[in-house]
């Protein structure tokens, strides 16, 4: 648009029926104009359809007569509203995409995300569901002059509102970047699985008590994570290896884990894992997903037997981020344009290191150290935070 552009704001309502965009548009062909935006809505068959145009202002009356026979035809209700004046610059203002989700979502908690956005100086420009089940998935678009914006101050703002409110939230920047290439890594034990792996061999061989007091220790600070791992192998010594493979088998996915990966890899986006649990257990189900890279600690066994050490690079919160970097470098995606996901504090360093960090049933100090936080069981959920829709994963699930 250039400035100083006459525009028309055209506005439908009433019940829906087939047809009603083909007469609108039809009856706006004629015309000399262009078309800046639409939007349409239906709920409970009632219908809400608005087209921005720009138009000579000459034409602006036999517009008007044409649309008013349109609607009279439709027995729809019609408001046009016209305008003269300086077009706004787009372009000077920053967009951000934010997502809520609940599975309850009140009016009291849209109702505080929206005063939120109003404080730090935002303006909603548009809202829409994006699923109904078993989560309502709201997002927004919203505008702030590209001089105040924020954008870790408007996350750290709306997450206080999301804990406050009982909603899941994220916010991103708008734009292509939103639906280019990405990578997902997730966190292994108690995020992609439902369990953790070192309680399951623990408890296999008998030692469950000693492991989770270890745990316990850990948790207190006692003992770093690695410390922590070490004294917690060194428990399952001297057991035979064919643990391994019937612990593998008592795994199970998160719900909504397997649609998860499938939507992501249908449109293009690379699924890693990264685990402070073992390969030696895990690594089957990873290759039954197609997870694209991965990395976890190695168990050593000799003649059969596991000695209660482990091989190579201990995997802790440093090196779950290094491979994230090394993850995005190898694939040539920005760091901006990658998702971490976890729940534990061994977890910080790739939700601090990712362009979006969501913590995922986690522990409170991670909850609030993360972009974002999924509180319901469904790990999928995490499709709708990155703006995917209910549609679009129903149809990858058709194509798969």
């Amino acid at each position: 648009m250039e400035k100083n552009t006459y525009t028309g704001l055209v506005l439908l309502s009433g019940v829906d029926a087939p047809g009603v965009t083909q007469a609108l548009f039809s009856a706006l062909s004629p015309f000399s104009l262009i078309i800046l935006d639409i939007e349409q809505v239906v709920i409970r068959g009632r219908l809400i359809l608005t087209a921005l145009i720009a138009l000579d202002p000459a034409h602006a009356p036999a517009i008007e007569t044409d649309l008013i026979e349109m609607a009279k035809q439709l027995d729809l209700d019609l408001a046009i509203d016209y305008s003269e004046g300086e077009n706004s610059n787009e372009d000077s203002r920053s967009h951000l995409h934010i997502v809520a989700l609940s599975p309850n979502l009140k009016a009291e908690g849209v109702a505080a995300i929206a005063s939120e956005i109003s404080k730090n100086g935002g303006n909603i420009d548009r809202i829409r569901r994006t699923a109904s089940y078993p989560l309502t998935a709201i997002e927004f678009d919203v505008s702030f002059p590209a001089s105040g914006m924020d954008l870790k101050k408007v996350q750290g703002s709306l997450a206080t509102i999301a804990r406050s409110n009982g909603i899941d939230i994220a916010v991103e920047r708008s734009g292509l970047a939103r639906r280019a290439k990405r990578i997902v890594l997730l966190d292994m034990d108690s995020t992609l699985i439902k369990e953790e792996v070192i309680d399951l061999l623990a408890n296999k061989v008998g030692v469950g008590e000693q492991v989770a007091q270890i745990t316990e220790r850990a948790m207190k600070g006692e003992l770093d994570f690695k410390q922590s791992l070490q004294e917690r192998v060194g428990l399952l010594g001297g057991s035979s290896d064919k643990i391994l493979g019937e612990v593998a088998k008592e795994i199970t996915l998160s719900p909504g884990a397997r649609t998860l990966v499938r939507t992501l890899h249908r449109l293009g986006h690379k699924v890693g894992v990264v685990s402070g649990g073992f390969l030696d257990v895990i690594e089957p189900i990873l290759n039954e997903l197609n997870i694209d890279f991965y990395r976890a600690n190695k168990l050593e066994v000799v003649n059969g037997v596991l000695t209660g050490k482990l091989l190579g690079e201990i995997i802790d919160r440093d090196a779950k981020a290094s491979a994230l970097r090394q993850f995005a470098t190898d694939e040539g995606v920005a760091l901006s344009q990658t998702i971490a996901i976890g729940d534990g504090a061994n977890d910080l360093g790739m939700l601090e290191v990712a362009g979006l960090g969501i913590a995922f049933n986690a522990k409170p100090a991670v909850r609030e150290a993360a972009d974002s936080t999924i509180n319901s069981p469904y790990l999928d959920a995490v499709l709708y935070l990155m703006g995917i829709t209910r549609e679009e994963i129903e149809k990858a699930d058709l194509e798969s």
